[in-house]
């Protein structure tokens, strides 16, 4: 999908002319949501969970700095190479140069949220070297050659048909075949060799332990586990915030995840990483890309708590039947749409506003972000700064006006009324973006404050 140039309302409009596809997008979504709400109402002390791990993140954001030294220290003691990186240019810059020092031109890579929001593969694809997602879900996006649209599940946007129709065209499937279980088995069979060949692994990093110096991987299909153990190298890219102070704290946070996440128990590999088997280079790249300025938002610290368990997006009803893709960003939903504005305010300007600000986000957050509350915050800046649309600003002038003037509100109504009852082709058409989704309301005979003056002395 194209997204150049396009708002969340356009693109929304683009994935909701398939009424089919919304429908299932939307019910599926729904039904992870319900997994996880049955996984948290076993364990009964799940909000005190939520509470340990928001005072754990609080204290990280508070020593962020502290952590992080200590976590190089403590890494490089183990035999990791640190890298640091202020943005999104310098990670790519180091992962080439660690290629390019070891003469590899072909990777394999597992999920990693941060690659995505650097753009790495586009990058090293650009410098000739060769990029193999190994996700099942980011294998299929990228063969589609579509950003995933969802942080946990990449191609839930894609039918088993259309992703039978891409294995035809790229893995030699039989045509017309789309049983999983088949696609899975042959993904599988084109993976192996790509494992077996490739020199070097990029994955992400779920959590980092400054006590330890060690990182964090968790999958449900083990391909992350498959790439950095056949690998000479192993290159993990890691965003500031998920720094975590102590081992004991990983009990607290990987039962959150994947029940937030799936509805499962526990993610299916849970894979420490502390140093390089012998003849192996391990790296790690900390990288910045807008943290610590939005650190420095006291409105907005709390984002950066986020574990990336797509809670959020499973439950918004904007996300469920928008799809992500119309987030035209990396990280699409609700959190995805405070975190955005912070790298370019006028780019995602109209990303807070594709919410209803329902809290739901906020009520499934396994870390307690204040998600909608956020949301609502950066309305208000983006308008105070100018990115506010052009015309919902008149809008909102011409609101201002009309109900700062009891005299205009009340003139205003009744021509309102007369408009909808003797004209309402007037108001019942496409110009009108609240009709296009909706039926217009009918027509009062009178006004609250016309029948309140008639029956107050009742």
């Amino acid at each position: 999908m194209n997204t150049a140039g396009k708002d969340h309302a356009q693109l929304s409009d683009v994935f909701n002319e398939d009424e089919a596809r919304v429908n299932w997008h939307d019910e599926t979504l729904w039904f992870v949501r319900a997994k996880r709400d049955k996984a948290a109402h076993n364990i009964p002390e799940w909000e005190s969970l939520r509470e340990n791990a928001s005072q754990i993140k609080d204290n990280v954001l508070s020593n962020l700095h502290d952590y992080l030294i200590s976590f190089e220290a403590n890494a490089e003691k183990n035999g990791i190479k640190v890298h640091w990186a202020s943005d999104a240019e310098e990670h790519n810059k180091i992962v080439h140069a660690i290629l390019k020092e070891q003469g590899v031109n072909r990777i394999v890579k597992s999920k990693s949220m941060l690659t995505e929001e650097c753009h790495l593969n586009e990058y090293l694809q650009h410098n000739n070297i060769e990029v193999i997602d190994t996700d099942l879900g980011e294998r299929i996006v990228q063969l589609a050659e579509e950003p995933p649209s969802h942080i946990v599940l990449p191609c839930i946007h894609k039918k088993k048909e259309e992703i039978g129709e891409l294995f035809h065209e790229h893995l030699g499937t039989p045509e017309g075949m789309s049983d999983p279980v088949f696609l899975t088995a042959a993904a599988r069979v084109h993976l192996r060799e790509k494992f077996i060949t490739r020199k070097a692994a990029i994955t992400g990093v779920n959590f980092a332990v400054a006590e330890t110096g060690e990182f964090v991987v968790c999958t449900n299909e083990g391909n992350a586990d498959m790439g950095a153990h056949l690998a000479d190298v192993h290159i993990a890219c890691m965003g500031i915030e998920k720094i975590i102070p102590e081992r004991k704290h990983l009990a607290v946070f990987l039962r959150l995840l994947a029940r937030s996440a799936t509805g499962q128990p526990i993610t299916t590999y849970s894979s420490h990483f502390k140093k390089p088997r012998p003849g192996q280079t391990m790296h790690i790249i900390l990288v910045d890309n807008g943290r610590t300025t939005q650190l420095s938002r006291p409105d907005f610290r709390n984002s950066l708590k986020c574990i990336r368990c797509g809670a959020c997006m499973n439950t918004c009803p904007v996300y469920r039947r928008s799809g992500g893709h119309s987030y035209h960003t990396a990280i699409a939903g609700p959190i995805g749409s405070i975190l955005a504005p912070n790298l370019d305010m006028k780019k995602y300007a109209d990303l807070p506003f594709a919410s209803t600000l329902c809290g739901s986000c906020t009520n499934v957050c396994p870390v307690k972000i204040n998600i909608h509350e956020q949301l609502y915050k950066w309305r208000q800046v983006i308008v105070k700064e100018g990115y506010a649309d052009p015309k919902k600003a008149m809008a909102m002038k011409a609101m201002e006006f009309t109900l700062s003037k009891p005299g205009v509100y009340r003139s205003a109504g009744k021509t309102a009324r007369w408009f909808l009852k003797n004209t309402p082709f007037a108001v019942n058409n496409k110009l009108n973006p609240w009709y296009k989704q909706r039926d217009m309301p009918e027509v009062p005979k009178q006004s609250f404050g016309e029948w309140y003056k008639q029956h107050k002395n009742d």
